[in-house]
């Protein structure tokens, strides 16, 4: 389903995203707190030569935790090696990852909650003393060969924390929340992304669109984008060059056709809401019980729907079920 807001990458995203893309940590627009906690810890390492301590990034999709993970990397002057965890399948995936880095570099799992725990053990010493032991042949001719590791850094991106075990969390030496953007922040990322886009947008146009990005750099991206297609093809705007978007009849209609509204709630949103309110008389009621009634998944309710509508305010999860407010 393509989603214009929906937080998760889409294919057609991916050549945007890597233009637009900061290239150093000073680039980085938004979550300053810990962009400054990354900072110290890259400067301090640097200046003891050694890799920065691994690293555990959590937060909703979108946020722009792959993009910090590399740039980390680039601040180091190493390299960015990326997997996922639904990759790492069994132990010699995990060890050819492993034995493919070198000293100081940063390896990037996403979705790292969802790791086996066959994998999530094996990760313990490689991330405590930089070295893995596997087990070679079986039976009497069973043996334990140790693989030594340069020093790296692991840095884990989930979007559920509380997935993780207790053990592979405490083993991060710095966990960062990543928040939902303010619209002044996502303003500036929307005058950036135009600016590179060569893309002339007014501050007010610009206001317009972060207003309705729900807090997610991805998301506000994908919305310039939709709105230049729409003013290319519907307003007059030039196919190539320089470009002028004004909000006069263009914002306004690009947003009612991909039905986005001013709080950046789509359909789905609203659906969602109504449910609860009028077929539940505002709740509680079970996840399974709502996704039934929309006829959509439960993880698309959970990924893609209620982190944001809980960010709002507009509901609130109970041990009973979920509560329209």
């Amino acid at each position: 389903m393509d989603k214009v807001i929906d937080p998760r990458p889409q294919p057609r995203d991916a050549p945007i995203d890597l233009s637009l893309r900061p290239r150093t940590l000073e680039e980085y627009i938004g979550q300053p707190p810990m962009i400054r906690r990354l900072n110290i810890a890259i400067q301090a390492a640097k200046t003891r030569g050694e890799a920065v301590t691994h690293i555990l990034f959590h937060g909703g999709p979108g946020l722009g935790k792959t993009t910090i993970a590399s740039l980390i990397a680039k601040a180091m002057g190493s390299q960015f090696h990326r997997t996922s965890g639904p990759a790492l399948k069994g132990t010699y995936d995990v060890l050819g990852v492993l034995t493919s880095l070198g000293p100081r570099d940063v390896l990037f799992i996403d979705e790292i909650h969802r790791i086996p725990n066959v994998i999530e053990e094996f990760l313990y010493p490689a991330m405590e003393d930089y070295h893995v032991d596997f087990l070679v042949d079986k039976g009497l001719a069973a043996k334990t060969v140790t693989v030594p590791l340069p020093s790296f850094t692991l840095v884990g991106a989930t979007t559920r924390a509380g997935a993780l075990s207790a053990p592979l969390r405490d083993r991060f030496g710095i966990v960062c929340r990543m928040e939902y953007y303010s619209v002044e922040e996502l303003t500036r990322i929307i005058r950036r992304s135009a600016g590179l886009l060569r893309i002339e947008i007014m501050d007010e146009d610009a206001m317009e669109i972060a207003r309705r990005a729900r807090g997610t750099p991805r998301i506000t991206n994908r919305l310039l984008m939709r709105v230049r297609d729409y003013w290319t093809s519907e307003g007059g705007g030039p196919p190539l060059g320089p470009s002028r978007i004004t909000i006069t009849g263009i914002l306004e209609e690009a947003f009612a056709l991909e039905g986005v509204d001013e709080r950046g709630l789509d359909d789905l949103d609203r659906r969602y809401i109504d449910c609860i309110k009028r077929l539940y008389k505002g709740g509680p009621v079970g996840i399974e019980a709502l996704a039934a009634s929309l006829n959509e998944s439960r993880e698309t309710l959970e990924d893609m729907v209620e982190p944001y509508l809980l960010h709002l305010g507009l509901i609130t999860r109970t041990p009973r079920g979920r509560r329209a407010i």
